[in-house]
């Protein structure tokens, strides 16, 4: 595992053999009505295959997420997901990856994420491990009829802003919540398809402006958003880590005390133990489930809070007895057990 899009539901894994491979469609060419097949496992069927075409370009699934879809009426069931959606051309036009049912069958209405998605993303999982972009820390749903209704709102068109994050870049520049977004970088919302917005707000560049025009009440204001690199906890540690005391072999991890100043950010549910800072290469690495960003609390109910007494505790387990590891993992408390080799 290289890295998760949990935003996209999408991760990245290495292969080691090598294997021929599809090309990515250039997702701006994607045509309704135009023919597709859909590959997977539905049902444990491996290597099955079933046609249909595009119902829609970008479709936009959930009322409350911008995130937008390629919609298919070609037949997709549980075991399709992370298959690709092919076109006549042999190219990838988009992955499979959800479907919307009342029964949890296939009922026609197929979503699968653009080439152009997978495309952005595919860089940042493999160098980051996890989505590495500019944002401009504002959340943006569309100004639907009910919207317009219940909040009185003055447009009925354009992009409400839900959410600025506070501090933000955003934020410092006056956008707030409850504003409408009307145009962004000269070109009207109201022209634009949410794939574009969408499109356009993930694909920004560490610095670059966005001018956005918005309607805050009936006064029009203009704001100037500088894109923004988000921090992520272990991205702030390598100048901490020094490898003869962080690397843990029988893991397959490099490992940093959760105490430091960098980690103190991170929403835990426990106030110490080791953070799995990243994964090494090696046989231990593939063998063992932790991930990057993991808080190991206890190895076999004693506590550790440093990669040395980790290493100490995995160490003097007798060999083929059970190592039992409390681990923390996006809030989640869980137990990684495995035989010491």
């Amino acid at each position: 595992m290289i890295g998760v899009a949990p935003e996209f539901d999408l991760a990245l894994v290495a292969v080691d053999d090598p294997l021929p491979a599809l090309p990515l469609a250039d997702y701006d060419s994607v045509r309704q009505g135009e023919l597709v097949f859909a590959l997977g496992s539905p049902t444990r069927l491996r290597n099955s295959v079933s046609m249909g075409m595009v119902s829609a370009v970008a479709r936009q699934a959930d009322p409350d997420s911008p995130l937008v879809y390629i919609q298919t009426d070609a037949a997709i069931n549980p075991g399709n997901s992370g298959g690709p959606l092919v076109n006549g051309r042999g190219e990838i036009v988009g992955i499979n990856t959800r479907i919307r049912s009342s029964a949890g069958g296939s009922d026609g209405l197929r979503f699968a994420l653009p080439s152009a998605l997978v495309a952005l993303a595919f860089p940042q999982l493999r160098d980051f491990g996890h989505l590495h972009r500019a944002v401009t820390s504002m959340t943006l749903q569309p100004v639907t009829p009910l919207l317009h209704q219940g909040l009185s709102l003055t447009a009925k068109t354009g992009l409400l802003v839900s959410d600025v994050a506070p501090n933000s870049s955003a934020a410092r520049a006056g956008v707030r919540r409850g504003d409408i977004i009307v145009a962004i970088d000269g070109e009207h919302v109201e022209r634009l398809t949410m794939a574009w917005v969408y499109l356009r707000m993930f694909n920004l560049e560490d610095g670059q402006i966005v001018h956005i025009d918005m309607l805050r009440g009936a006064e029009p204001i203009t704001a100037r958003v500088r894109a923004m690199l988000p921090w992520h906890d272990c991205e702030r540690l390598p100048g901490l880590i020094d490898t003869r005391e962080n690397v843990i072999d029988s893991l397959g991890i490099i490992g940093v005390a959760f105490d430091l100043p960098a980690a103190r950010s991170a929403g835990v549910r426990r106030s110490a133990g080791v953070i799995v800072a990243a994964r090494l290469d090696g046989p231990n690495a593939t063998s063992m489930a932790l991930e990057q960003s993991d808080l190991i609390h206890a190895v076999n109910g004693a506590p550790v809070i440093s990669p040395t007494e980790l290493r100490t505790a995995v160490a003097v387990v007798e060999r083929g007895s059970a190592v039992v590891l409390d681990v923390e993992r996006s809030g989640q408390l869980m137990y990684l057990a495995f035989e010491q080799p």
